[in-house]
């Protein structure tokens, strides 16, 4: 089985400067408009199931079109992947890039699916 202690470092180090957000409250800032959920997994994982009105931008690329996505550095936005991993990493990336109000999501898309909230293909 491989190890990953070098990834699982990296992810500590970045979930202590960032903020974590709870599945229950990323939906509910989505679903108020408050806030843009931004998809990191690859586009397989995307494909076999997301969060509604999530945009995908995979974590190689996400830093490249976020810009696009979302230009203003104000608006908040709510990263997850599969499981809370990539997203503190791209969540992190995006603070260096100067967005000033980025959440991660805990637990990523598990943990989504976990609690019952919708999910669509």
């Amino acid at each position: 089985m491989a190890t990953h202690a070098g990834f699982e470092k990296l992810v500590a180090d970045a979930k202590n400067n960032i903020t974590e957000i709870s599945p229950h409250d990323a939906a509910a800032k989505s679903k108020s408009g408050e806030a843009v959920i931004i998809d990191v997994r690859d586009k397989e994982e995307w494909n076999d199931g997301h969060i509604p009105g999530a945009t995908h931008l995979s974590r190689g690329t996400v830093e490249l079109d976020i810009e696009e996505k979302v230009p203003d550095p104000n608006a908040m936005i709510i990263c997850h992947c599969g499981g809370g991993g990539r997203s503190a990493l791209a969540a992190e990336s995006l603070q260096r890039m100067g967005y000033k109000n980025v959440r991660s999501m805990a637990g990523g898309f598990k943990a989504w699916k976990a609690v019952g909230l919708p999910t669509t293909m």
